[in-house]
Protein backbone atom coordinates (compact mmCIF):
# COMPACT_ATOMS: atom_id res chain seq x y z
CA UNK A 1 0.00 0.00 0.00
CA UNK A 2 1.21 3.17 -0.84
CA UNK A 3 1.35 5.88 2.24
CA UNK A 4 -0.83 8.60 2.38
CA UNK A 5 1.80 10.93 2.42
CA UNK A 6 3.02 9.61 -1.24
CA UNK A 7 -0.68 10.30 -2.37
CA UNK A 8 -0.45 13.99 -1.19
CA UNK A 9 2.79 14.47 -3.28
CA UNK A 10 1.40 13.17 -6.06
CA UNK A 11 -1.66 15.51 -5.72
CA UNK A 12 1.00 18.05 -5.24
CA UNK A 13 2.61 17.38 -8.50
CA UNK A 14 -0.42 17.21 -10.52
CA UNK A 15 -1.67 20.69 -9.54
CA UNK A 16 1.76 21.80 -10.29
CA UNK A 17 1.67 20.80 -13.44
CA UNK A 18 -1.76 22.38 -14.09
CA UNK A 19 -0.03 25.67 -12.84
CA UNK A 20 2.62 25.49 -15.21
CA UNK A 21 -0.37 24.82 -18.04
CA UNK A 22 -1.90 27.62 -16.70
CA UNK A 23 1.26 30.29 -16.37
CA UNK A 24 2.04 29.02 -19.86
CA UNK A 25 -0.98 29.83 -21.50
CA UNK A 26 -1.30 33.18 -19.96
CA UNK A 27 2.43 34.14 -21.27
CA UNK A 28 0.99 32.93 -25.07
CA UNK A 29 -2.19 34.76 -24.77
CA UNK A 30 0.02 38.04 -23.75
CA UNK A 31 1.85 37.38 -27.18
CA UNK A 32 -1.46 38.27 -29.04
CA UNK A 33 -1.67 41.54 -30.48
CA UNK A 34 -4.06 44.28 -29.05
CA UNK A 35 -4.39 47.45 -30.63
CA UNK A 36 -1.98 48.73 -27.76
CA UNK A 37 1.80 48.58 -27.22
CA UNK A 38 3.02 45.50 -25.10
CA UNK A 39 6.96 44.08 -25.01
CA UNK A 40 5.25 40.86 -24.43
CA UNK A 41 4.52 41.14 -28.15
CA UNK A 42 8.27 40.55 -28.93
CA UNK A 43 9.08 38.01 -26.48
CA UNK A 44 8.50 34.90 -29.03
CA UNK A 45 10.45 36.73 -31.77
CA UNK A 46 13.54 35.15 -32.82
CA UNK A 47 16.20 36.78 -34.49
CA UNK A 48 18.65 35.08 -36.54
CA UNK A 49 21.52 36.52 -35.22
CA UNK A 50 24.99 35.82 -37.12
CA UNK A 51 23.52 32.33 -37.94
CA UNK A 52 21.97 31.01 -34.50
CA UNK A 53 18.35 31.99 -33.55
CA UNK A 54 18.13 33.19 -30.79
CA UNK A 55 14.98 34.93 -28.79
CA UNK A 56 14.61 38.86 -29.26
CA UNK A 57 14.47 39.77 -25.63
CA UNK A 58 17.96 38.08 -25.38
CA UNK A 59 20.04 40.43 -27.66
CA UNK A 60 17.67 43.45 -27.27
CA UNK A 61 15.94 45.73 -24.72
CA UNK A 62 12.34 45.55 -25.41
CA UNK A 63 10.20 48.72 -24.38
CA UNK A 64 6.52 50.76 -24.91
CA UNK A 65 7.21 53.94 -23.89
CA UNK A 66 3.83 55.25 -25.15
CA UNK A 67 0.73 53.54 -25.63
CA UNK A 68 1.20 52.46 -29.33
CA UNK A 69 4.91 52.67 -29.46
CA UNK A 70 6.96 49.38 -29.02
CA UNK A 71 11.20 50.53 -28.94
CA UNK A 72 13.40 47.68 -29.78
CA UNK A 73 16.73 48.88 -28.39
CA UNK A 74 19.80 46.03 -29.57
CA UNK A 75 22.63 45.59 -27.51
CA UNK A 76 24.82 44.95 -30.38
CA UNK A 77 24.38 48.15 -33.08
CA UNK A 78 25.18 45.27 -35.83
CA UNK A 79 21.87 42.96 -35.34
CA UNK A 80 19.18 45.75 -35.97
CA UNK A 81 19.18 44.59 -39.77
CA UNK A 82 18.22 41.15 -38.53
CA UNK A 83 15.98 42.00 -36.01
CA UNK A 84 14.42 44.55 -38.53
CA UNK A 85 14.02 41.58 -41.01
CA UNK A 86 12.50 39.35 -38.12
CA UNK A 87 9.58 41.89 -37.09
CA UNK A 88 9.01 42.20 -40.99
CA UNK A 89 9.20 38.03 -41.53
CA UNK A 90 6.70 37.82 -38.41
CA UNK A 91 2.69 37.51 -38.50
CA UNK A 92 2.70 40.72 -36.20
CA UNK A 93 1.83 43.34 -39.04
CA UNK A 94 4.28 45.70 -37.60
CA UNK A 95 6.87 47.82 -39.57
CA UNK A 96 9.85 48.70 -38.47
CA UNK A 97 11.40 52.04 -38.71
CA UNK A 98 15.32 52.31 -37.13
CA UNK A 99 17.61 55.42 -36.87
CA UNK A 100 20.93 52.98 -36.51
CA UNK A 101 20.35 52.61 -32.87
CA UNK A 102 16.93 51.58 -32.22
CA UNK A 103 13.97 50.36 -33.84
CA UNK A 104 10.38 51.89 -33.54
CA UNK A 105 7.66 49.96 -34.10
CA UNK A 106 4.88 51.90 -33.92
CA UNK A 107 1.74 49.91 -33.00
CA UNK A 108 -1.14 50.90 -35.19
CA UNK A 109 -5.38 50.32 -34.62
CA UNK A 110 -6.80 47.14 -35.32
CA UNK A 111 -9.42 46.56 -37.83
CA UNK A 112 -12.50 44.74 -37.27
CA UNK A 113 -11.51 41.94 -39.53
CA UNK A 114 -8.22 42.13 -38.12
CA UNK A 115 -9.44 41.89 -34.55
CA UNK A 116 -11.20 38.89 -35.32
CA UNK A 117 -8.45 37.08 -37.30
CA UNK A 118 -6.94 37.26 -33.26
CA UNK A 119 -10.07 36.42 -31.33
CA UNK A 120 -10.35 33.23 -33.40
CA UNK A 121 -5.88 32.66 -32.78
CA UNK A 122 -6.67 33.74 -29.37
CA UNK A 123 -9.66 30.66 -28.96
CA UNK A 124 -7.30 28.33 -30.71
CA UNK A 125 -4.65 28.66 -28.35
CA UNK A 126 -7.36 28.73 -25.29
CA UNK A 127 -8.00 25.01 -26.38
CA UNK A 128 -4.57 23.88 -26.80
CA UNK A 129 -3.99 24.87 -23.30
CA UNK A 130 -6.99 23.27 -22.28
CA UNK A 131 -5.80 19.98 -23.94
CA UNK A 132 -2.65 20.18 -22.07
CA UNK A 133 -4.03 20.58 -18.42
CA UNK A 134 -7.14 17.55 -19.54
CA UNK A 135 -3.55 15.72 -20.59
CA UNK A 136 -2.25 15.98 -17.41
CA UNK A 137 -5.73 14.46 -15.87
CA UNK A 138 -5.37 11.73 -17.89
CA UNK A 139 -2.22 10.85 -16.86
CA UNK A 140 -2.72 11.40 -13.39
CA UNK A 141 -6.16 8.96 -13.80
CA UNK A 142 -4.76 6.60 -15.46
CA UNK A 143 -1.42 5.87 -13.06
CA UNK A 144 -4.17 5.67 -10.42
CA UNK A 145 -6.13 3.23 -12.27
CA UNK A 146 -2.88 1.29 -12.34
CA UNK A 147 -1.95 1.61 -8.86
CA UNK A 148 -5.57 0.42 -8.29
CA UNK A 149 -5.07 -2.65 -10.08
CA UNK A 150 -2.01 -3.24 -8.52
CA UNK A 151 -3.85 -2.83 -5.41
CA UNK A 152 -1.03 -0.60 -3.96
CA UNK A 153 -4.36 2.06 -3.35
CA UNK A 154 -7.97 0.90 -2.26
CA UNK A 155 -10.79 1.36 -5.07
CA UNK A 156 -12.24 4.05 -2.38
CA UNK A 157 -8.95 5.65 -2.55
CA UNK A 158 -8.82 5.93 -6.53
CA UNK A 159 -11.81 7.42 -6.62
CA UNK A 160 -11.18 9.93 -4.24
CA UNK A 161 -8.16 10.89 -5.72
CA UNK A 162 -10.09 10.74 -9.26
CA UNK A 163 -12.62 13.59 -7.81
CA UNK A 164 -9.62 15.88 -6.80
CA UNK A 165 -7.71 15.70 -9.84
CA UNK A 166 -11.11 16.62 -11.58
CA UNK A 167 -11.33 19.05 -9.20
CA UNK A 168 -8.10 20.50 -10.28
CA UNK A 169 -8.74 20.39 -13.34
CA UNK A 170 -11.89 22.26 -13.45
CA UNK A 171 -10.67 25.02 -11.38
CA UNK A 172 -7.11 25.40 -13.94
CA UNK A 173 -9.53 25.10 -16.79
CA UNK A 174 -11.66 27.97 -15.30
CA UNK A 175 -8.37 30.56 -14.55
CA UNK A 176 -7.35 30.24 -17.90
CA UNK A 177 -10.20 31.02 -19.60
CA UNK A 178 -10.56 33.97 -17.41
CA UNK A 179 -7.11 34.65 -18.66
CA UNK A 180 -9.00 34.04 -22.28
CA UNK A 181 -12.34 36.45 -21.80
CA UNK A 182 -10.06 39.01 -20.18
CA UNK A 183 -7.69 39.03 -23.16
CA UNK A 184 -10.71 38.99 -25.86
CA UNK A 185 -12.68 41.70 -23.82
CA UNK A 186 -9.23 43.81 -24.75
CA UNK A 187 -9.29 42.65 -27.87
CA UNK A 188 -13.17 43.85 -28.74
CA UNK A 189 -12.25 47.28 -27.36
CA UNK A 190 -12.41 49.88 -29.75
Amino acid sequence: MIAPEEMENMMRDVESKMDKAVDAARQDFASVRTGRANPALLEKLNVDYYGTETPLNQIAGITAPEPRLLVVTPWDKGAIGAISKAILASDLGLTPSNDGNLIRLPVPYLTEERRNQFIKLLHHKTEEHRVVVRNIRREANERLKDLEKKHEISEDDQRRLQERVQKFTDAHIELMDKASNAKESELREV
